[in-house]
């Protein structure tokens, strides 16, 4: 069955999940859960949405995780999913295109290298600022950057003097961290798990561009095989007259 099939009335949903219906409604009201709707107009939910409240759960109870943090939390969830789903299909696309284009040719060539991987680090992550200018830049006191960086939440670079450097997107992240605490009121549990989504999110966004930019390119070169050197469709085995 598919985990998207909303099947669980909301007395049932909320027996799983083990919270009362009234919880289940103002969740929805939030916009963190929605479930579908029979033709009476019946709340029914879908395995998905037991997963979904399930960790709303573990969220608010364990963590301590306000409603604005949830929210957060879940929407990059949606985002991830999204990204994955979008990943898959594109590389699969990708993927089929290739099988075609191999079975025109007798002898597919041999795959392009790796893309060489830059030796520098991108301008946002070169670390360049030390505590008391990175402190300035967020507007935080420096303390707070050492106990976010014990958290686990920034990890600046250090020189070679031990000193303690950001980069630009450190102070992305700082100015993140900042936004969720002050205005929305997130504890440094719900910080915590928003930004490892961020990083999951930039990580496989990161590993998408690449998959399928090698993807296209191994393409570009199965139909330039196929092609022949001219441009030309090149000839099928046995096409040639005696």
């Amino acid at each position: 069955m598919s985990k998207d099939r909303p099947v669980y009335i909301i007395s049932v949903a909320a027996e799983l999940v083990d919270m009362h219906p009234q919880t289940l409604r103002l969740y929805e009201r939030k916009g963190l859960i929605r479930p579908k709707r029979s033709s009476g107009k019946t709340r029914l939910y879908s395995e998905r949405d037991i997963e979904h409240l399930r960790e709303i759960r573990r969220l608010t109870q364990e963590l301590g995780v306000n409603l604005a943090g949830v929210e957060e939390i879940m929407r990059l969830r949606q985002e991830l999913e999204a990204l994955q789903e979008r990943f898959e299909a594109e590389a699969e696309r990708l993927k089929k295109a290739l099988q075609d284009e191999a079975a025109k040719i007798e002898t597919p060539p041999a795959l392009p290298g790796e893309v060489e991987e830059e030796s520098k680090a991108a301008p946002s992550d070169r670390p360049v600022y030390v505590i008391s200018v990175a402190a300035e830049l967020v507007d935080m006191h420096p303390q707070t950057l050492r106990l976010y960086e014990r958290k686990g939440l920034i990890r600046p670079k250090r020189s070679s003097g031990k000193t303690r450097l950001y980069s630009e997107r450190d102070i992305e992240h700082l100015r993140e961290i900042r936004r969720l605490t002050q205005e929305l009121g997130v504890n440094l549990a719900g910080v915590e798990e928003i930004m490892r989504l961020r990083q999951e999110l930039e990580a496989l966004q990161e590993r998408f561009e690449a998959e399928i930019g090698r993807l296209r390119l191994e393409l570009l070169a199965k139909v330039g095989e196929a092609r022949g050197p001219e441009g030309e469709a090149a000839p099928e085995a046995g096409g040639e007259g005696a």
